[in-house]
């Protein structure tokens, strides 16, 4: 892995659904989106396309959400195409982007660049996915509240505290 390599995935759950999300993250994903629709989309705005195939083919038609770095979840340029929710659909486009040079991404790979370009500290890293495995509404919100950086900001005050006591004893 490098940080040169795009990389794609559905975002979506497995299953028929009335949506269906794949993301992009990475250098390559502006020409993968102008390849993919024609043009390159204004930052942040969501964007009715139809996505394309690589000949010309219309795969689907959805939402076009662009987020140029480093102002997106990982840090990198991101991508999202909002489009129907069936697997055959979804599959479609996601191989069409690993043909225009993305890889499939691993499990986590998202967070984890986000990790890398310090977009979420190790504890909200580990939070995203607390919170999709969550199995109760109770995990949930914990999991959230460490996600939005409650417990980062607890361990942070404590390691202060810790560290003007040493200065104090030593001083």
């Amino acid at each position: 892995m490098t940080a040169t390599e795009t990389i794609a995935a559905i975002a979506t759950a497995q299953g028929r659904g009335a949506l269906g999300v794949v993301r992009a993250s990475g250098p390559g994903v502006p020409s993968l989106v102008e390849a993919l629709t024609g043009t390159l989309p204004p930052a942040r705005h969501a964007s009715f396309r139809a996505f394309h195939s690589p000949d010309g083919e219309i795969l689907d038609a959805g939402l076009l959400l662009y987020f140029p770095a480093p102002a997106s979840y990982t840090g990198e340029h991101v991508c999202e195409l909002h489009g129907h929710g069936n697997p055959v659909v979804l599959q479609a486009l996601l191989q069409t982007m690993c043909k225009l040079g993305a890889r499939l991404a691993r499990p986590g790979e998202f967070s984890e660049r986000a990790f890398r370009h310090g977009k979420l500290d190790l504890a909200q890293a580990e939070a995203v996915a607390d919170l999709i495995e969550s199995r109760s509404i109770r995990a949930a919100r914990s999991a959230l509240r460490t996600l939005k950086g409650e417990f980062s900001a607890h361990i942070l005050a404590m390691v202060e505290s810790v560290t003007r006591c040493r200065v104090a004893f030593e001083g």
